[in-house]
């Protein structure tokens, strides 16, 4: 669901969630809310048992109103004055210390409801695969792990205690009126009938608008959070108004959810507003003729028309709870939505587990397309022997990181199959695969953290000697120890205290440092200067040394000591050899090799020197 119309002017926006926003599944949130009730039952039971001794508490002082004007000032009866003030003080201090205690045991048994339930969703986004947080929005991971989760507080806290409360206080009350007054009380109970008729209907129309505010809001958050990271984009290209106009559309739309289901819930007081003014009209026709006829006394009155409001009052709150719970549902059903997809590790439980890794990767006919019909791969076929390096080279959008994406196994080919070691990839479990990977990218991330925590990250339990250990043959000392805090320097979000070279640096350190046997390598000294490049060109040597290694790199200069290129056009291999192979071919490699360095190549193909010797890294 897009943020509106004003989405496209603007600048291009990531695919929202693919999800169905059909209705909501009642019956899968009940099972979640059923789940949290039982694994939360003794704080909810102690809970529910404050709030009977509350509510009880709470019935003296409107029942003590009938002894006080009949007995003690009607009949004179002035010794009852003291013990019945004594008695309703006493129960009115019962009362808010009861319900003092309610709040703090459930309230703090909802909170920790909500941290468990947010890190349980966490857990599980994390283990899902790399294909759904493509079609899903950032902001809309965010809003179920953080958001979603708060309306437990409304079943497990004091939403549904006050629920069961007010009900109960309506049956006690209901059960006095009928005491004092059953004719005058069936009028009653018509009117809080059609109050609660009201209320169904109204509850059944906000509770969709609750479940898409908070889809609205998901996207709203999301497109903020691209707009506060590509701040820098938004500047060059003066971008800013447009932007405001793409979040406008969002938060328009945000408010006339809200607006929406003001509109219910405003509707929902006014009807119980007149209710409430309909049987206050009722009990003053009709009770002052029991009085005048002696079948009431002005006691028996004014007690009525205190328990007629500890009838309509919980009503008129149970509108409200049930809003609240409402809501609570609509986020256990997105909750829900998110926890019924299969984790890789779920999927890894019937797979075999991996053995050691020597390193050959095949590809045999290997198909794949993101959209259907559109092959982005088409038949491709090739193998690298264990401790070898392939390069990727063509034009963008050809397929290369496609083919590393499967490497990694991100995605999985829809027909013909990835082998390792013989073993097709998606026979394996992915947790023993991926501990064999090391990867370079083009836009590596750092966490907000240190130098060190960020090279270290790729083996938490690294010491701080291995760690700047491959800091130096990554040449990241040449510049961290030239900060005040030297390893210890904080990176800043995403590293934006480095520099492209130095972040690209950092990345190589942590690859070195998970001594990987297959490593990926995606324009990895994209972000380098010439300098910067021949510094770490040994740094690299080394990390490729006896591994498989993937290399997509444009600048061709850097792969020319590759055991074979791959040329990859439109998903297809449309030439291999090793450098010289290709060059000497003069086909689509030779012509991308020209286009970069203007020269006749055939000086290169007949050198007096090997020219590749002073690239090719140590066997």
């Amino acid at each position: 669901m897009g943020l509106g119309r004003a989405e496209r002017p603007g600048r291009p926006g990531r695919a929202g969630s693919r999800e169905a926003k059909g209705p909501i599944d009642t019956r899968r949130a009940w099972r979640e809310a059923k789940a949290l009730l039982q694994e939360h039952r003794r704080s909810i039971g102690f809970g529910l048992a404050l709030m009977v001794v509350s509510r009880l508490a709470g019935l003296v002082l409107p029942a003590s109103t009938k002894f006080l004007i009949d007995d003690v000032l009607g009949r004179g009866r002035h010794d009852l004055l003291l013990p019945l003030a004594a008695a309703t003080g006493g129960a009115t201090l019962l009362q808010a210390a009861t319900s003092f205690a309610n709040s703090q045991v459930v309230s703090v048994a909802a909170q920790r409801a909500i941290m468990t339930m947010r890190q349980r969703v966490q857990q599980h986004v994390l283990r899902l695969p790399v294909r759904w947080f493509d079609q899903t929005k950032s902001g809309t991971v965010v809003s179920r792990v953080m958001n979603d989760a708060e309306g437990i507080r409304n079943l497990i806290g004091t939403g549904l205690i006050q629920l069961v409360g007010s009900v109960m206080t309506a049956v006690m009350a209901l059960g006095v009126l009928f005491w004092l007054h059953w004719r005058l009380t069936l009028g009653t109970l018509l009117f809080l009938a059609a109050f609660g008729t009201a209320m169904a209907v109204a509850f059944r129309r906000l509770r969709p608008l609750f479940r898409e505010r908070n889809e609205i809001t998901a996207e709203i958050s999301g497109r903020l959070a691209e707009a506060i990271g590509g701040v820098r984009l938004l500047k060059v290209y003066v971008a800013e108004a447009r932007e405001a106009e793409v979040f406008a559309a969002g938060a328009r739309r945000l408010f006339e959810n809200v607006a929406g289901t003001i509109t219910g819930t405003s509707a929902i007081t006014a009807v119980s507003t007149a209710i409430v003014g309909a049987i206050g009209v009722l009990i003053m026709v009709v009770g002052a003729r029991a009085i005048q006829a002696g079948t009431m006394t002005v006691g028996d009155l004014v007690m009525y028309t205190f328990f007629v409001g500890l009838t309509a009052m919980p009503v008129v709150q149970i509108a409200s709870i049930g809003t609240q719970v409402s809501e609570a549902f609509a986020g256990l059903d997105r909750v829900r939505e998110v926890l019924d997809l299969a984790t890789e590790d779920e999927e890894d439980e019937a797979r075999a587990p991996l053995a050691a890794v020597a390193g050959r990767v095949e590809f045999r006919d290997v198909w794949f397309e993101y959209e259907p019909d559109v092959p982005v791969l088409k038949g491709v076929t090739f193998e690298v022997p264990a401790g070898q390096t392939v390069a990727l080279v063509g034009s963008s959008g050809s397929g290369k990181s496609t083919i590393l994406s499967l490497v990694m196994a991100f995605q999985r080919p829809q027909r013909g199959r990835v082998l390792l070691d013989g073993q097709d990839l998606q026979a394996l479990r992915l947790r023993d695969y991926r501990r064999a990977l090391g990867v370079v990218m083009q836009d590596n991330f750092l966490f907000d953290g240190t130098i060190a925590d960020n090279i270290g990250f790729a083996n938490p339990g690294a010491t701080r000697e291995e760690v700047e250990a491959v800091a130096k043959i990554a040449h990241v000392d040449e510049f961290a120890l030239r900060f005040e805090q030297g390893y210890d320097t904080v990176v800043g979000e995403r590293g934006v205290k480095l520099s492209g070279g130095q972040r690209q640096r950092v990345a190589i350190a942590r690859a070195i440092l998970a001594d990987p046997r297959l490593l990926l390598l995606d324009e990895a000294t994209s972000s380098l200067d010439s300098e910067s490049e021949a510094l770490i060109r040994d740094g690299l040597r080394r990390l490729r040394a006896g591994r498989t290694t993937f290399v997509i790199a444009h600048r061709l200069s850097t792969i020319t000591s590759a055991d074979q290129i791959l040329v990859v056009e439109k998903g297809e291999i449309v030439e291999r050899g090793s450098h010289r192979e290709l060059l000497a071919r003069g086909g689509r490699y030779r012509e991308l090799y020209e286009r970069q360095h203007r020269v006749e190549v055939d000086e290169f193909i007949n050198p007096g020197e090997d020219f590749t010797a002073a690239a090719e890294p140590p066997r």
